[in-house]
């Protein structure tokens, strides 16, 4: 995330498009070119910005490596190995394995009424998070990333765990970014929002301990200054969105904090 590639999700006029009609189906190329002209933010290498736009230039190399669609590449090397039965790629699909629980957002709304966004076409996100998967599944994922035992040999383990660079934080000093990870005092792993959903897969080496939150709401919580928030939200602490503050509670009981990202 130092590429300095601009993110296109944060785009309003993409926004808006997104908004107005969350049922199309987004190709790639469309989601990059978003990006890529409001690039570069900066030298890549001097500064950290996250961008979604990132994860579809990975999965475009990824796919033009591999020859063949990015789901079959998802299957072949984290799916099937690690027996992930209940985790899918949608592939433009909006539609969800039954049963789901609907999914509620402020996205998009120009009032403080949630909207049912479980149709909303999941397309937008592509490598950047267009993905199903189950509690169950993300607990078996999340201790795989976190220790690399059936998704990476030892040396590629070893060079992703020591990736994260301190020295450009992303949101503050108890937190650094490698490769595709987060090292959130000693809590490894990542959060995942789309509209209707939040979700959060960490690994504690310190306490061999997998924690996954799935929340079927992206709308933030507490002290969000130019968020929106429901109007009767009794959090008067630091804003969060859904999953985040359920993994800081649980961090917290099992005594190793959590930093709680930006909502």
């Amino acid at each position: 995330m130092t590429s300095g590639v601009a993110s296109y999700t944060a785009n309003q006029p993409f926004k808006q498009a997104l908004y107005s009609d969350p049922e199309r189906r987004w190709r790639p190329s469309e989601l990059l070119e978003v990006g890529l002209r409001d690039s570069p933010l900066f030298s890549p290498g001097t500064a950290f910005q996250y961008s979604d736009s990132n994860y579809v230039l990975l999965g475009l190399v990824i796919r033009k490596v591999e020859g063949r669609p990015l789901r079959a590449v998802l299957r072949k090397r984290i799916f099937g190995p690690l027996g992930l039965a209940q985790t899918s790629w949608p592939g433009g699909s909006a539609a969800l394995p039954k049963p789901h629980a609907q999914g509620y957002t402020l996205q998009g709304q120009s009032s403080d009424k949630p909207a049912d966004a479980t149709k909303w076409n999941p397309s937008y996100a592509w490598a950047a998070g267009e993905m199903i998967s189950t509690v169950r599944d993300l607990l078996v994922y999340g201790r795989a990333f976190g220790t690399g035992k059936g998704l990476l040999r030892p040396a590629q383990q070893r060079e992703r765990m020591q990736s994260f660079d301190p020295r450009i934080p992303p949101e503050s000093a108890t937190i650094s970014y490698g490769i595709g990870l987060v090292n959130d005092r000693g809590w490894i792993g990542h959060r995942g929002q789309v509209p209707g959903y939040t979700t959060a897969v960490y690994y504690n080496p310190d306490i061999d301990t997998t924690v996954v939150v799935e929340a079927n709401s992206d709308i933030d919580s507490g002290s969000c200054p130019g968020e929106q928030t429901l109007i009767d939200d009794p959090i008067t602490r630091q804003c969060a969105i859904p999953a985040d503050r359920v993994m800081g509670a649980v961090a917290a009981s099992l005594g190793h904090p959590y930093q709680l990202p930006p909502g």
